[in-house]
């Protein structure tokens, strides 16, 4: 028997009658096997979509940004909005891989691979908005500060949009090799089971030398832990820093004090809903329902619940604040504009998806049923875009100036932009989901004696013995 007694009561992490063999034969696979029918349509619908946002961006760098629908009062549209949405998918990857480990949290164990996966894949396509948004791409250079001769131009380093570019590639960097250092010990054990040279010479490669040995494990935990403690301040600060782009503004309905936590609140609802959407899909095409359990989802989203709920107080806080402050404008931008005006529609898709519908949480029952999940996870996504677009169009789209004001709606190379990165994120997805392990297969061994069902229901015998018996039975199995 194992050493370390875990409660019979504690949910098992993983299903079903597992051992060592089984676990590695479950998640590799499929890396091993051709792909079914159902991943070739899934991939060919993303290159389309990444083909037909290539296009979209090719025609507005050709003709300039003035074939999208900015205007002289929405200077930014859905550019910055999506800016800002991949930003916050991107966040509960890391935060389910260096906050949970902190904490020592097993349960990140099933989900925490694709998690980081997707926090990479979520920050390729956000950076890319703000740079096709300075029209002239070519010179996108100029935000990085390095030693140069262009004399006394200099980025300006008072500007919240030149800490987006700080933290954002800090953030890409440290979830990068916090995600490639997890994946190591798992591409050693897909190289050791390689059939042909070229698999065993890309997989050889890809893992470093990796032999399992006591040293390289002491070191594979002590980097975990250092990249750990990395990431856990930039969780906070990233989301922070691109509420700051707002919040450090004078237009009505930017600059308050309460968009940092309730941006980072925002961030992490929306990455775990994304989370949500990837997993129960990959776990139903991988048919790894034993290791993605139900008690994943119930754990996820509780925390689903906590975030969104932060994030309603935060909206009644902001209409509380408008009226109680007593500025004319501030009043008017969120009762006569954002709730009554012409794009009011859009305040209410917000209200109804981010503060309504998780409320269902609550109750257990929907809490574990996958089908539940799956949609009110769509349906905080569509929520968290519209508060995108809410705070940052329904703030610019009337002024002080009523000869200016417009009704401000998409182009189409704008809505390309925006379905291309969606082409790009599930190409890389899915080209992740065939070559990698989705799931980290060390991490599931090394829980898998303790909280493993098998394992779990042998314990329930020794829950009837006394601590004695107990004790002795632990001295006789060394």
């Amino acid at each position: 028997m194992h050493l370390k007694y875990e409660s019979t009561l504690r949910e098992p992490l993983v299903d079903g009658v597992k051992d060592y063999h089984k676990v590695t034969e479950d998640i590799i696979g499929p890396i091993e096997r051709k792909p079914g029918k159902l991943w070739y349509i899934g991939l060919g619908i993303a290159l389309t979509l990444l083909a037909f946002g290539v296009f979209s961006v090719t025609w507005e760098v050709y003709y300039g940004i003035g074939v999208w629908n900015l205007n002289k009062t929405v200077g930014w549209g859905w550019d910055i909005t999506n800016f800002v949405w991949w930003v916050g998918i991107g966040h509960a990857g890391t935060l389910i891989s260096a906050i949970l480990l902190l904490f020592r949290q097993g349960w990140r164990t099933g989900v925490n691979r694709a998690a980081e996966a997707m926090t990479i894949f979520a920050v390729m396509c956000a950076g890319q908005f703000p740079i096709f948004h300075m029209g002239r791409v070519w010179m996108a250079f100029f935000v990085l500060p390095y030693p140069n001769t262009r004399g006394p131009v200099w980025v300006n380093f008072n500007s919240p949009l030149l800490w987006d570019v700080f933290a954002i590639s800090t953030y890409f960097t440290v979830s990068l090799l916090f995600w490639y250092s997890g994946l190591i010990p798992d591409l050693a054990t897909v190289r050791d089971r390689a059939k042909t040279k070229f698999r065993k010479m890309f997989y050889g490669m890809t893992s470093f030398g990796w032999t399992g040995s006591t040293k390289h494990w002491q070191r594979h935990e002590s980097l975990s832990l250092v990249l750990a403690g990395l990431s856990t301040p930039l969780v906070l600060s990233v989301h922070t820093i691109v509420s700051f782009d707002f919040a450090t503004s004078v237009i009505p309905g930017w600059h308050t004090t309460i968009f940092p936590p309730y941006f980072v609140a925002g961030a992490i609802f929306s990455g775990f809903a994304m989370v949500q959407t990837l997993l129960i899909i990959t776990r139903k095409v991988l048919g790894l329902e034993d290791y993605i359990t139900v008690g994943h989802m119930d754990a996820m989203n509780k925390v689903i619940v906590l975030t969104g709920s932060i994030v309603g107080c935060a909206y009644l806080t902001e209409l509380f604040m408008a009226w109680y402050s007593g500025v004319e404008y501030e009043f008017a931008e969120f009762y006569r504009y954002r709730a009554a005006g012409p794009l009011g529609w859009s305040y209410y898709i917000m209200m109804t998806c981010n503060v309504v519908t998780p409320q269902v949480f609550w109750f257990r029952k929907m809490r574990r049923n996958v089908m539940v999940t799956f949609i009110l996870s769509i349906l905080v996504n569509i929520g968290m875009w519209f508060e995108r677009f809410v705070i940052i169009c329904t703030s610019l789209y009337r002024d002080y100036l009523p000869s200016s004001w417009v009704y401000y709606s998409p182009a189409w190379p704008e809505v390309g932009f925006y379905l291309g990165t969606f082409g790009l994120f599930f190409t890389c997805y899915f080209l992740f989901a065939k070559y990698f392990p989705v799931i980290a297969v060390a991490e599931i061994k090394h829980v898998l004696k303790t909280s493993g069902e098998s394992f779990k229901n042998e314990m329930t015998k020794y829950e009837q013995e006394s601590p004695e018996k107990f004790a002795h039975d632990v001295a006789h199995s060394h």
